[in-house]
This record gives C-alpha cells, structure tokens and sequence, in this order.
C-alpha cells in the first residue's frame, strides 16, 4: 500500500493505492493521525486505486472520521472502487461517511 497527501484548496487529499488490510491498516491509520495531529482536518481519502478493504480498513476510516469530525473536520471518501463500495454499504459506512463520485467533488463539498 502506499499513501501520498496533496494540499487542494482548503482540504488535504490522501490517495491511497494497494489493499487495505491488517498489515496496512495500521499504517494508513498512522497517515490519518498525522494529518489530523498537523492541523489537517478536512480530509478527502482518494481510494481510486484500492481495489480491496478488510475489516482492519474500515476501522481506519472509522477512526479518522471521528478524529476529524471532534476538532471540526470530515473525512470524506472520493473515487470508491465497486469492490470497496459494496464492503463500506453492508457495513453501514455509507450510512455515515460521505462518498463522492470523484476527488473534485469531494474537495468541492467542503465549505470555504
């Protein structure tokens, strides 16, 4: 797995290519504290190259999302594969992260 970070506007993209697993996870998990940790809360997750999330993967998102959301951020998902799409529904996630189409209009949902 490999993680890069853009700064976009007013929002910090994280692109994130490989599988999310139990190996990775923690290191994606790392990435996200350390964004949040800088002062960067508004965070859109890139996951047009992750082909595959286990359990280890949603838990990641989910602590991201509540990092974020408690210093009065989001983290919002863009570009989700088919795959990772269907595991987010049944797990509920879609439920309470936002997914976006693409990162342009996952950027472009955040508020000025």
């Amino acid at each position: 797995m490999e993680i890069t970070s853009e700064a976009r506007e007013h929002v910090t993209v994280v692109a994130i290519s490989g599988s999310v697993d139990g190996l990775t996870a923690p290191s994606l998990a790392q990435s996200f504290r350390q964004q949040v940790a800088e002062g960067r809360v508004r965070l859109v997750a890139d996951l047009s190259r992750v082909h595959y999330t286990s359990s280890a993967g949603l838990r990641a998102l989910l602590e991201a999302l509540k990092e974020t959301r408690q210093r009065g951020g989001d983290l919002r998902l863009a570009a989700v594969q088919p795959d990772v799409l269907r595991v987010l529904d049944l797990s509920g996630f879609t439920g309470i992260l936002k997914v976006f189409a693409d990162v342009d209009a996952a950027v472009k949902s955040f508020p000025a």
